[in-house]
C-alpha cells in the first residue's frame, strides 16, 4: 500500500539550480520539509528546527584528560 503525499507548488519561488520560477513543488516525507524541482529534478530538504539544534549541540563532558 503507498501512501500519497501531499504536494504544493511554491508560487513565485524559483529553482535554486536551474533558476526556473513556479516550478518548485513542497512536500513533507518522514516528518522532513522537501521541495522538487520539476523542470529539472533538484531536490533539497529541511529538518524540523528541534532536529537540527540536538545534532549540533555538544554532548555532555564526562571527564576531561590531561597528560
Amino acid at each position: 500500500m503507498s501512501i500519497q503525499r501531499k504536494k504544493r507548488f511554491i508560487a513565485g519561488a524559483k529553482c535554486p539550480k536551474c533558476g526556473e520560477q513556479d516550478t518548485l513543488k513542497l512536500y513533507k516525507e518522514n516528518d522532513v520539509e522537501k521541495i522538487e524541482c520539476v523542470d529539472c529534478g533538484h531536490k533539497q530538504s529541511q529538518v524540523d528546527d528541534k532536529v537540527a539544534k540536538a545534532a549540533v549541540q555538544p554532548t555532555e563532558v564526562i571527564g576531561v584528560f590531561k597528560p
